[in-house]
This record gives structure tokens, C-alpha cells and sequence, in this order.
């Protein structure tokens, strides 16, 4: 058996996150193992995945590693001491995130703005439950918050929020979701915030979407889409607005 195992860091040297890839070669074909260790001043995330895919991420609330392959997959468990060694490694990482903004004068981050799809888990029938998705992608740093509204009521308790997954790159990915029963009339916004750090100033990139629900005579629902993008630099704005009708939203 050949087996070639390569370490790299994330080529983008971010000192807020520290990420360590391991590539492996095995019989001439490629296959990526990936660890994930995430922190910052607020969070933290260890997963393990391969090709891609994630097969075990660490519960940091629940105190406890969570196996995340499929059911049909073949019997796996990772061994007895993981856990304890996420939480060694979250440790490990705040000390060098601490180091690293000494040594390097806590510059500001490069960033990637993130782009964002929404779109429903099946048709859109009124009165008929359904499931709304945000799927974010390629953004960097790893800390985003998200928000969501029915009808100008906060509804961002009844949402799911997966953690994040790394790409290739070094940028990341992020999924929420939404249930609900869609009305005549119905307005659903979902806001996506960028958090980023710049000389210790705090700036906020929001994309906002919105999902309007009507009834066409003999076509059923209909959805009409509007999204805005608004950049904000040190309280100063730029954004765009943009409606849509259709029945996606891409």
C-alpha cells in the first residue's frame, strides 16, 4: 500500500482561524482527510471530514464528538479521547491566535464576501408546509450571523444552523433553514451578516432577502423575491435593491 500524506496551511495565513488540511495519496488516487480546527475571540469548531465531507464534529455545548456519517454508510467511530482532544486543540489555538495578533499587529483581515442562495426545500403551496434554505457560500472570516423574519417578527429561534464547512480555499460555507406554512400575503426575510475586523473597528455586511407569498388564479403560488445587498464601511453605506417575480430564487 502507498500511502503519501501532505500538511499544509490554509493559503491565505488568516491569523484568526488557524486550519491544517491533511492530503493523502493511496493507490494513485486522491483522497483529502480533512481536520478543521476553528477559534476566535467567540467561536469554536473541530470537525473531521474526508473528500469533502464531513464525518464527525466536535459538541462543544453538548460536551461530546457527534458522528455525522450517513446511516448506510459502513460502522465507523473515531476512538475513545477525541473530544478531550478537540477541546486540548480549541486550547492550543486561542493561545496561538493570541501570539499571532502580538506578532503580527493585529492586522486586518483579507475577506471574501460571501454569496447567497435562497430557495425552498420543495413547491410552494399556501397552506402547505414547507422548508426555506439559505445555503451561504465562499465567505471569509468563519463569523457570520444570520437573522431571520416572518411578517416583521423575529423568527430566528425557529431556524437551523449548520456549522461551518471549509472549502478548498480556505473560504467557508454555511446553511440555515427555515419551517413554515406560507400564506397569502406572507413576507419572510432572511438577513445574512458579515462580521468582519478592521483596526479593531467592527463592521457589519448585510445581505438581505425577502419572499413574498401570493395566490395566482390557476398557476398557484407565486413567489416574488427581492433581494438587496448593502455594504457598510466605518457608517457608510452602499447597497442596492432589485425585485424579482418568479417561482425560484437563485
Amino acid at each position: 500500500m502507498f500511502l503519501t500524506c501532505l500538511h499544509f496551511i490554509n493559503k491565505h495565513d488568516y491569523p484568526l482561524n488557524t486550519i491544517l488540511y491533511l492530503s493523502c495519496l493511496i493507490y494513485n488516487f486522491l483522497h483529502r482527510d480533512i481536520s478543521l480546527i476553528l477559534c476566535s475571540e467567540t467561536d469554536r469548531e473541530q470537525i473531521y471530514g474526508l473528500d469533502g465531507e464531513e464525518m464527525w464534529h466536535a459538541d462543544f455545548r453538548l460536551e461530546k464528538g457527534v458522528m455525522t456519517l450517513p446511516q448506510f454508510a459502513d460502522p465507523y467511530s473515531y476512538v475513545e479521547g477525541t473530544y478531550e482532544g478537540a477541546v486540548s486543540n480549541i486550547e492550543t489555538c486561542k493561545s496561538n491566535l493570541a501570539n499571532s495578533k502580538k506578532a503580527n499587529n493585529y492586522p486586518a483581515e483579507p475577506k471574501d464576501d460571501p454569496h447567497v442562495s435562497v430557495y425552498s426545500k420543495d413547491d410552494v403551496v399556501l397552506g402547505y408546509k414547507n422548508t426555506l434554505i439559505c445555503y451561504i457560500s465562499g465567505f471569509y472570516p468563519a463569523h457570520v450571523g444570520v437573522s431571520w423574519t416572518r411578517n416583521n417578527v423575529n423568527v430566528t429561534d425557529e431556524a437551523s444552523l449548520s456549522r461551518y464547512y471549509v472549502n478548498d480555499d480556505g473560504s467557508f460555507n454555511l446553511v440555515s433553514a427555515l419551517s413554515f406554512t406560507p400564506e397569502e400575503g406572507d413576507i419572510y426575510t432572511f438577513i445574512e451578516m458579515l462580521y468582519l475586523y478592521l483596526l479593531n473597528f467592527f463592521l457589519l455586511l448585510p445581505v438581505l432577502l425577502h419572499y413574498i407569498f401570493s395566490q395566482n388564479a390557476g398557476v398557484g403560488a407565486s413567489v416574488f423575491c427581492g433581494v438587496g445587498l448593502a455594504a457598510g464601511l466605518l457608517g457608510v453605506a452602499v447597497g442596492t435593491f432589485f425585485l424579482v417575480k418568479g417561482n425560484n430564487c437563485n
